[in-house]
């Protein structure tokens, strides 16, 4: 059984995600959890599928290891700027790490920030943050209207998508998962799951939260090969529920 939603939690939820609909009508929170077993909708037999490899099969990640994330603007800079160390429902954030660094005394890593403008990094200190890899990673094809997730440098799924409006289209660049929700309603306009990126759209920039961009369910399977989005991924219910195992922190790369 979902959350009953609290005026706080529908606050939070307007100011996440770029919605399909009117945010006034979003659902309310789920608990995360396992997918019931769900019929297959796919593109291709995985074994067989052809699809851009991702450029690196791994990513590694970092968390912090107290309340913040101490980012400084370059190694070893004066007055950090503090970033809360999760998300508005209180998800641990995974920040992926772009580069690395040896100076100042100790190790360096360039994370990408779940901020605008898109792709925005900072240094986080080694001594500061625990390490892990991720080998999840979607890649969003917009031109094809396809989505394929990998593990590695395998295929593990690919299905397609609906993708964004020509006024209101989905930005493309690397971006990662920011948040991972469930929602009461699969009829609501985010379906029965949304994977939240730290991605924003390039022109909904006074959508409440600056206009975050998701991949989320829809229940109109009609939807998939469409631009008729405010800037999110669509996937159909069904598909949706093979994605909601996808890491926080794992990398999404949206190319044209």
């Amino acid at each position: 059984m979902g959350m009953r939603r609290s005026p706080f939690a529908a606050l939070v939820l307007l100011a996440v995600l770029v919605g399909c609909s009117s945010p006034s009508t979003a659902p309310s929170l789920a608990p995360l959890a396992s997918p019931s077993p769900q019929p297959t909708f796919v593109l291709e037999d995985p074994s067989t599928a052809t699809a851009p490899a991702p450029e690196d099969p791994a990513s590694r990640i970092v968390a912090a290891v107290t309340s913040r994330f101490l980012l400084f603007p370059r190694p070893g800079a004066d007055e950090p700027e503090r970033y809360t160390s999760v998300n508005d429902w209180g998800q641990e954030l995974w920040l992926p790490v772009v580069g690395t660094a040896r100076e100042h005394g100790g190790s360096w890593f360039r994370v990408l920030v779940p901020e605008r403008p898109n792709g925005r990094d900072a240094w986080v200190r080694e001594r500061d943050v625990e390490v892990d890899d991720v080998v999840d990673r979607v890649v969003v094809e917009l031109g094809d209207r396809s989505l394929t997730r990998y593990r590695g440098d395998r295929v593990i799924r690919r299905m397609e998508i609906a993708i964004g409006a020509p006024n209101t289209p989905t930005a493309v660049g690397r971006f990662f998962v920011w948040a991972r929700v469930g929602y009461d309603d699969p009829a609501g306009p985010y379906g029965n799951y949304a994977l939240g990126l730290s991605g924003f759209s390039s022109v909904l920039t006074e959508w409440p939260g600056g206009g975050r961009m998701a991949i989320h369910g829809t229940a109109d399977p009609s939807d998939a090969g469409r631009d008729i989005s405010h800037g999110c991924v669509r996937v159909f219910n069904p598909l949706m529920s093979r994605l909601i195992d996808v890491p926080m922190g794992a990398t999404v790369v949206i190319r044209p």
